[in-house]
């Protein structure tokens, strides 16, 4: 963490076991689920209101590299469970895990790249190969085993493909080779 966990003891004694015990969560937290940039947590005494008396309220803010900030609270049902301090740091920092883990599910969506399109320019129907040209205006040469679905027989000149391009042995050369469908859709 790039600066110091800072931990507000607010109605209760400082406990130094306390401390140790949220220092081991907030390194648990940032083996997990990586680099964590400030932590703040605030341990609120049990008060003297009805609903919540006994009760401990545990609060982090966790800053992410990314600029953004995971805040965590105390649940909005009164758990009884809560009226033992540890046992409300362990589920403020359970919470805590849970909010990053779904960060990090989010953030591990995979965005296709989007394949580039090219017209059929030449022909050599015996040959059982293809020229087509990309947009940006290099001829591609294709197989007709690159071409998908068995459209090799209806590619004619002008024909509209999406490909996959990589390099052979005499230069670019067209793999998954699609014939796009009318309107220039897949």
């Amino acid at each position: 963490m790039e600066t110091a966990a800072q931990i507000d003891f607010q109605g209760i004694e400082p406990s130094e076991s306390v401390r140790e015990a949220i220092a081991a969560h907030i390194a648990g937290l940032e083996q997990r689920y990586g680099r964590l940039t400030a932590c703040r947590v605030v341990l609120k005494g049990p008060g003297g209101h009805h609903r919540t008396g006994g009760l401990y309220e545990v609060n982090i803010r966790l800053a992410l590299p990314d600029g953004r900030e995971v805040d965590v609270g105390r649940t909005a049902t009164a758990d009884e469970r809560d009226a033992d301090l540890d046992l409300a740091v362990n589920n403020a920092f359970k919470r805590a895990r849970r909010r990053l883990q779904v960060r990090r599910m989010h953030g591990q969506v995979k965005v296709h790249e989007a394949r580039p399109i090219g017209a059929v320019t030449r022909l050599d129907a015996a040959g059982g190969f293809r020229f087509l040209e990309s947009t940006d205006g290099r001829e591609v040469y294709f197989h007709q085993n690159s071409v998908l679905d068995g459209a090799f027989s209806r590619l004619s000149v002008g024909t509209r493909v999406t490909f996959a391009e990589e390099i052979g042995e005499k230069g670019p050369q067209a793999s998954t080779v699609r014939l796009l469908g009318k309107h220039g859709l897949r």
